[in-house]
This record gives structure tokens, sequence and C-alpha cells, in this order.
């Protein structure tokens, strides 16, 4: 580190540290505070002070000459320690730059974090100075898939790739693992469009975990909003991380790929108002976090995390805006899923669709471009919002997966709200303007039980957490199907295996987007643990040896996903409307008792039919291709039975079809595939199973 001089003023935009001609620029925005230093380290952690001597516009900024790329670098901020007032200033807390591009070394956790006036620069991350990197993009290019052709794939950087034996060792874990051939060969071979990463702002683990000797896995505990996680760079902690994520991106769109990024913007990693000061509590508390208007001293917490950022305030929302902005700008991702969506709607406390967070982004020329995926819940009141975000988001559809989880476990009362999920929900989508594609489906995500412990556990296993198994959500939804856990009875397993066919048909099927997570479809297991969060280990990393063990499931998922990418059908851009699209034609979708006659009102309120058949008409679809002219497709009929025992079904005749030709069948029994049956005939579909037809006009 080179001894700076005393600063220049330097300007107060843009915030953060910014190196331009052998010189960087420090600003920061700190309203309240009475003074702010900069505080440079060197390799050995000596810290040099600079205070900063210009303010404008509440920045306090300086240009420091001869500091550069790599350096370490906090803030300390000034100002009246009264908690009861919801000010929290503490010369003694080193600081991480909220603006920061990089991050480097840990947290240490002791007293000193949590108590006041006890200094911490030994104990907390230190950002980084990031310079122009000259990264060539060359002519990367965004896939920009079409919300209706998008298949999503969740997954964990570090999970993904610890244990592919294509990936080399000290890749593996990384960005650059994920960028490597062999990752990319298996989302392509696969069939997914879009790969939604867990989250990559630089996180840190929640004291409690360090104290179990754990850490948090996941990484729903941001503390810089602008920096890649260091952890998963294999290019090191200085700088090397943002290179690396930039290269990956550009592997990832060369393959065709898009790149999501699941983003934690609702809270932060400094917890509740006894939690460690790391970053913004200590520069602005009153204005980062919503505080307890009775009691400033305590936050709003509508997170279940300890406190929730005040997006309400002009100053953090153009916080999160530019963080936004950067990842797209920048980064090049392609879009976005938020979490806990709802608490970024909050205005002063109710969620409202119409204010300052989503308007912003509405009216972003970036951002309303990219994909917008909300977590529509928090855990404040009023906070379940599926099927209320505005026009440019889609939604996780939790009420998707919990229906099609009863149906397929016989706990379903009818058919009815099975029809609605299938078809798009236009229930919930279809009244205020919105597309089925604003329905993210999905049957299983990173918390709760992966697809096969969904049918091989009635209850959680969590006791390896630490928690007593008090952790978790008790509402599985899941069946066991007589043996909890591992079991070598055949039967158990046969009929295992095709539940897992039942769910994969029925969500790569449905109208909306499908998102599948990484690993479900080659049989990954976490043990019946349904909240896997604080576990790096052999629990969460992908078991690439299932490719062999559930080679069949694998080239099952991708048959479906061959079927969706080929046939429109299954790919619908505007809501079913139950009518002929040109007069004298058939509905463009019709719904089929197993008699064979179309549903009722009295059989649609049947709560003991466990069978369904959904049929869709290739000249029914109501969207037109880029040069305006009719989308045309085959037409196929579905049948989806949850009863235990075999059923016999009647193919629908006249307008619907001459003959069927069997496409899939989730029994297993591949001689079934390419069987022709006339129409009218009656067809024995076995307990609890899928069947795809192709109908012959």
């Amino acid at each position: 580190m080179t001894d700076p001089q005393a600063p220049w003023p330097g300007h107060w935009a843009p915030l953060g540290a910014t190196h331009e001609n052998d010189a960087t620029n420090f600003a920061l925005w700190a309203p309240e505070a009475d003074g702010v230093e900069v505080c440079l380290f060197d390799e050995v952690g000596r810290e040099t002070r600079i205070g900063l001597e210009d303010r404008t516009f509440d920045v306090w900024h300086g240009r420091l000459p001869g500091v550069g790329p790599g350096q370490r670098y906090g803030f300390r901020v000034h100002g009246p320690w009264d908690p009861p007032r919801g000010r929290r200033f503490d010369p003694a807390k080193l600081l991480v730059d909220p603006y920061a591009r990089a991050v480097t070394d840990d947290v240490r956790y002791d007293r000193a974090l949590f108590e006041h006036g006890r200094d911490t620069a030994s104990r907390v991350p230190k950002a980084v100075v990031v310079g122009d990197d000259g990264f060539d993009w060359g002519t990367d290019t965004a896939a920009r898939v079409p919300w209706a052709d998008a298949v999503v794939y969740e997954l964990h950087v570090r999970g993904f790739t610890m244990r592919h034996p294509d990936i080399p060792d000290e890749l593996r874990g990384t960005y650059a693992g994920l960028a490597h051939p062999a990752a990319i060969r298996h989302f392509l071979d696969l069939g997914v469009t879009t790969v939604e990463l867990m989250p990559v702002h630089h996180f840190v683990s929640e004291p409690q975990q360090i104290e179990r000797g754990q850490t948090n896995y996941w990484g729903y505990n941001s503390l810089a909003f602008f920096a890649p996680h260091a952890a998963y760079s294999a290019s090191g902690s200085h700088g090397g991380q943002v290179t690396e994520f930039k290269a990956m991106v550009r592997a990832l769109h060369d393959a065709g790929l898009e790149v999501v990024l699941d983003v934690v913007y609702n809270h932060t990693a400094e917890q509740g108002p006894n939690g460690p000061t790391l970053c913004f509590r200590g520069i602005d508390n009153a204005a980062y976090y919503r505080l307890d208007t009775a009691h400033p001293d305590r936050y709003n917490d509508y997170t279940g995390c300890g406190n929730t950022v005040n997006v309400s305030h002009p100053h953090v929302l153009r916080l999160v805006m530019d963080s936004l902005r950067y990842w797209v700008d920048e980064m090049h991702v392609d879009g976005f899923r938020f979490d806990l969506a709802a608490a970024l709607a909050r205005s002063m406390h109710d969620v409202d669709m119409l204010g300052s967070f989503m308007t912003v982004i509405e009216q972003d020329p970036v951002l309303r471009e990219v994909k917008l995926i909300a977590e529509p819940w928090d855990i404040g009141p009023g906070g379940y919002q599926v099927g209320e975000f505005p026009h440019l988001w889609t939604e996780w559809n939790d009420k998707f997966r919990n229906t099609v989880r009863d149906h397929w476990r016989g706990a379903a009362p009818g058919v009815r709200d099975l029809a609605y999920r299938l078809s798009g929900s236009s229930d919930l989508y279809a009244e205020d303007g919105r597309r089925p594609y604003a329905s993210i489906n999905f049957v299983n995500a990173h918390d709760g039980f992966t697809l096969r412990d969904l049918v091989s556990y009635d209850r959680k296993h969590n006791e390896v957490n630490g928690e007593d198994n008090r952790d978790g959500t008790d509402d599985n939804r899941s069946w066991n199907h007589g043996v909890e856990g591992e079991t070598s009875d055949p039967g158990v397993v046969d009929l295992r295996r095709r539940q897992l066919r039942n769910f994969l048909t029925t969500l790569l099927l449905s109208t909306g987007v499908p998102m599948l997570v990484a690993g479900d479809e080659m049989g990954r297991t976490q043990r019946g643990n349904n909240n896997a969060y604080c576990l790096d280990d052999e629990t969460t990393w992908i078991d690439w040896s299932l490719r062999e063990e559930y080679g069949d499931l694998l080239d099952f998922a991708r048959r479906l996903l061959r079927l969706r990418h080929e046939h429109p059908v299954f790919r619908q851009r505007r809501f079913f409307e139950g009518r002929p699209v040109v007069p004298d034609g058939r509905k463009d979708l019709a719904w089929f008792h197993p008699s064979g006659a179309e549903m009722t009102d009295h059989t649609w309120h049947d709560e003991s039919l466990r069978t369904l058949g959904m049929y869709l008409a290739g000249d029914g679809i109501r969207s037109r291709d880029r040069r305006g002219d009719r989308v045309l497709d085959g037409s196929h009929l579905l049948w989806l039975h949850a009863g235990a025992e075999p059923i016999e079904v009647t193919l629908p005749g006249g307008v619907w079809a001459e003959r069927y030709d069997v496409v899939l069948d989730t029994t297993g029994v591949d001689t079934t595939v390419g069987a022709g049956v006339s129409a009218g005939e009656r067809i024995s579909l076995l307990g609890r199973s899928c069947l795809l037809l192709r109908a012959t006009p």
C-alpha cells in the first residue's frame, strides 16, 4: 500500500470506491454522521485512517492519490450513539462499503461486534478497490428467452460443482467450475434455458451457525449487494472474483443460456438490534432499516431474519436500484428472483403494488427489460401476495406446488384445483391482464424436500441442523409410500420412481414456466432434511454418480423437456378460453372424465374423483408467431390418475380424434410408447400414473 497524501476533494458521485488515473475516489452517503474516515489496510493488516473533509448532498467524499485496485478498505462513521432514537453510530466499528464491488476476508465473531465502543477492524470483512479489469465481452449477447419458452433451473454454485467428476478439483465450488464445459453440457443436454443461481451477493454466516461449527450454505444473509461472493472464486478475493463471474456469464451466454440471480434485498446480515454491526447499521440505522416507530431501538421484522431493509427510503431504494442495474449493465445477468419480494413492496407497513419499489422498476429502462421473478410473500401482516404482482413480474406459484403434491399423494378434494394449475392458473393471473407465464410452476425448491425425498419421507429429518428438528416446515404434503426413508422393497421403490415421473410430467407439461431444482432430475436426496441451509457437505452437494442409478429418470426428464420444446401446445402464451379459435373448430382446451365425457359441474365438484383428462388442441393455440401467422401443433391428451387402483378411461372421439398414439407413459412400460389406439376405446391406466397421447384427426 502506498502512503496516501491528504485527500483531494474528489466528487460525491458515484458512490463507493472509483479508481481512475492513479487515484481512487471514495464517496459514502451518511447524512446524520458528524464525520467519516476511510480506513486503508496493508498486507499485514496495518490500518491508515484518512478523514473525508468534503461533504456534498449528504455524501462524504475524497480522492486519494496512489490508491489503486486491490486496496483493502473500510469506513468509520462518527455520530451520536442513541439507540432509543434509532441512532447507532460507533467509530470503533469498521464498516463495509455498501457499494463495494469486491469483499475479502471473513467475519470473525466475538463480543466486540455486538458491543458499543469496541474496535472491530480485525474482525470485519474488508472492501476491495476494483478497477477496470479490461474484460473482453466480445460479442456477448443475452439469450432473451421468451418467458413462455423458458425452463428455469435453480442451482447452488458450490453444490452443483463440488462433486462433479469432470470438473477439475481446483474449479469445483466456483464460478469457473459452473462455466466449465461439463456443467454447460448438462444444462444443454437436459434442455433447460435459464440458470437461476442461489444468492451470489457477498454474504456471511450468522454467529449461531459459526458456534455450531456450521455455515450459511444457502447464502440468504447478504452483506454487500454489488460484490460477487468471494468464496465462490477460484481467482482469489482481491478483485479476481469480479472477472471470474463475468467469464462465467459469458460462457453461459455463449451456450445460449440465461443467468438469473436470486437476490436478497429484504434484509441484511446485521440481524436484529442486538446483532453484529458490519455495515448499514453503523452508517445510518434509521434510514437503512424499518424501525418500530413506537420503539426506534427495535426493528419491524417482516422477514424472520431480524431486520427489514427500508426500501421506502429514497437513498435505500437508490442503493437497490443501483445494485440491480450494476448486475445487468456491468455483469450482464439476465434477471432476478427477489427473495421475500412482498417485503420490498411495503410502503409504510402495508404491501403496496403501486409503491416506490414497484414503480421505479416499472419505469427503469434497464430493469423493465429483464426477467423479474417474485417470491410473492413475507412473514408480515398481509404478506401473502400470490397473484398480486404487476404485469412485468412472474411469481413463484406455491398453489401449483401444493395442489400437485396433494393430487399425487391422493389428498386433494377432487381435480378442480388441479385443472387450474395445469392450465396456467387463470384464477390467479388472468383477471388483471397477465399471461400464463406469470406463473413459475414448481413442485420443489431449494427450501423443502428434494423431489426424491418428497416421495420417500412423511416427516422432516433435520436433526443434524442442531435445532432439535424444530426448524423447517411441517407442511410438506409428502408421502413415503409405506416406508420412511430409503428401502430395498421392490414394490415401494417401483411406486416411488413412478411418482417421480408423475411429478416431472405434471410440472413440465403444464402451462406456465416450469422450475426444476438441480439434481431432482436424477434423484438427488438430502436424506429427509427439508431445511439444509446450514449444511455445506455431501448432504447438499449434487452426487453425480446418481446419473447411473437414476439414469432412467434423467432420460425421462430430457424427453419431457424435448416434448415441451417441440410442441407449442405446452407453451401457451395466452390463457385458454374453452372455446374454438376458429368457427366450427374444437375447443382450445377440454377436460375429460374417465367415462370419456367432458367434465360437468357435477363431476367438477366430485371430491372423490382422482382422474382427469386434459385435451390440448393443436389448432386452438391463441398466440401468433412473429410474422402474425397462426401457430399450429398436434393435439395431445394427457391423463393424470392419482388413484391407487387401475382405472379404465374412454378416449374421446368425434371432433377430438379418430385415433391416439401413446407418446409417454409414466408406468415405465416402454412397449406402450408408439402404440396406437382408436378413439372411443377403453384403455387401462395403472394406479398412480400419467399417460400422454397424440391425437390424430
